[in-house]
């Protein structure tokens, strides 16, 4: 069969089949991420491609001028048969592409979010895709890293001092267990509570809940640890043994939960021990008397008492001064009872003050009771005695009695000198 001779035609070479792709290919829109650029270029308002038009779904041309009539095109010849191609092998695959925008749709218009800062692009048909992260969220997620941080070293040297404070006095093992709490930022009045919860801190100031069990506010921690350093500073000073204020666990002081419990300031406190003091620092006698008037308080026992805030300082007091007089009574060789020394205390009389006066007392009891004895008058007894020396309740009596006495006894002597020992006494500092 003869060769056709394409060129005696006049028309277009003949393309095959591979050529066409060739050039489709050249003319396609290129990939995704050609795409994305596209559409961040329309976005910024720069001129597009025809290729990049194309991509996002618009017309591939733009706008052109109104072109003017044109003439008459030359008529062609027809063309010869084409020369068919054989069939093609398959394309090579390519690999995975990343996220192309869809060419079905158009982008109507691209918008940004004003709480993020993100870029959209909003297609015809209702859709979003974001375009691009914006700065916003970026910049709250740091600045949200950045006050996690500050609270983080903040709570860091929060717990450094805390734990440094409470070791001075043993009680770093209070802290340790709240590290994290402290470190995370936790603020301080959230602290205070976990703290105050802590099996280890309710043993340590067990006190506050006595406090508030008796009527009394809780104290914080530095005030307690405060009365604990002033109350045993007093029991050192006045010399108290050492078990008065021995330290045990996380440096407890047993016998001093009872004290804050009762809220007993440190300058009751010392009037407390001063007390105690005079009975167990006193003489023999005085001591005596008060294991005599109180046997249930032994020389320990005593001190325990007067330290008890259940005991009032004025019954403290009370027994204290009885002691005395009880005291100075023995010494005098007088007799003592509890209930007649604490009659005395009522009526005003300080131990010191009878045992200057129980001499006196003394000469004068014996005398007015021989006297009474002798001219068979009404007996004149200790208290008759007590009560016309010093002067308390009953005096008025007990003056005329001894006054009666004393007339008999001039009286019976006749004699300006011999008045007597009743007036003697009576006329004394006393």
């Amino acid at each position: 069969m003869a060769r056709i001779n394409e060129s005696s035609y006049g028309t277009t070479p003949i393309v095959d089949e591979q050529t066409k792709l060739g050039q489709q290919r050249a003319t396609a829109p290129t990939a995704a991420v050609d795409a994305r650029t596209a559409l961040n270029k329309l976005t910024s308002g720069q001129t597009l491609t025809p290729a990049e038009r194309q991509v996002l779904g618009m017309s591939p041309a733009g706008p052109t001028a109104p072109a003017g009539p044109t003439g008459p095109t030359a008529a062609t010849g027809p063309t010869g048969p084409t020369k068919s191609t054989g069939p093609t092998g398959p394309t090579k695959s390519t690999g995975p592409t990343g996220p192309t925008l869809s060419t079905s749709k158009t982008v109507v218009s691209t918008y940004i979010d004003d709480a993020t800062g993100d870029t959209y692009a909003l297609y015809s048909d209702g859709s979003r895709e974001l375009l691009s992260k914006g700065t916003k969220a970026l910049d709250a997620a740091a600045e949200e890293r950045r006050i996690a941080e500050e609270k983080r070293r903040q709570g860091q040297s929060a717990y450094d001092l805390l734990y440094s404070q409470f070791k001075l006095y043993g009680l770093e093992s209070l802290v340790e267990p709240l590290k994290g709490l402290i470190t995370s930022g936790a603020s301080p009045a959230e602290f205070t509570i976990k703290l105050r919860e802590t099996p280890a801190y309710q043993k340590r100031f067990a006190a506050n809940a006595k406090r508030i069990a008796n009527g009394f506010a809780a104290i914080d921690e530095a005030t307690y640890l405060d009365l604990e350093d002033k109350y045993q500073s007093i029991m050192q000073n006045y010399g108290l043994p050492p078990s008065y204020y021995a330290k045990g666990e996380m440096g407890i002081q047993a016998g001093f939960e009872d004290l804050i419990a009762g809220n007993v300031d440190p300058v009751t406190l010392e009037e407390r021990v001063i007390e105690g003091q005079k009975v167990l620092k006193g003489s023999k006698q005085i001591l005596d008397a008060a294991k005599q008037f109180y046997p249930s308080l032994t020389d320990g026992d005593f001190l325990g008492y007067v330290l008890n805030p259940k005991n009032a300082l004025s019954d403290i007091k009370r027994k204290v001064s009885a002691a005395e007089i009880g005291g100075a009574q023995l010494g005098a060789g007088l007799a003592a009872t509890a209930a007649g020394a604490e009659e005395l205390v009522a009526a005003g009389v300080t131990g010191q003050r009878y045992q200057q006066a129980a001499p006196v007392i003394e000469q004068a009891a014996t005398r007015g009771g021989q006297l009474a004895a002798m001219y068979n008058q009404t007996p004149y007894t200790q208290q008759t005695a007590e009560q016309a020396i010093l002067n308390i309740p009953g005096s008025a009596e007990a003056l005329k009695q001894t006054d009666k006495l004393t007339a008999l006894e001039k009286a019976s002597f006749a004699k300006k000198s011999g008045v007597g020992i009743l007036s003697r006494e009576r006329s004394g500092t006393l």
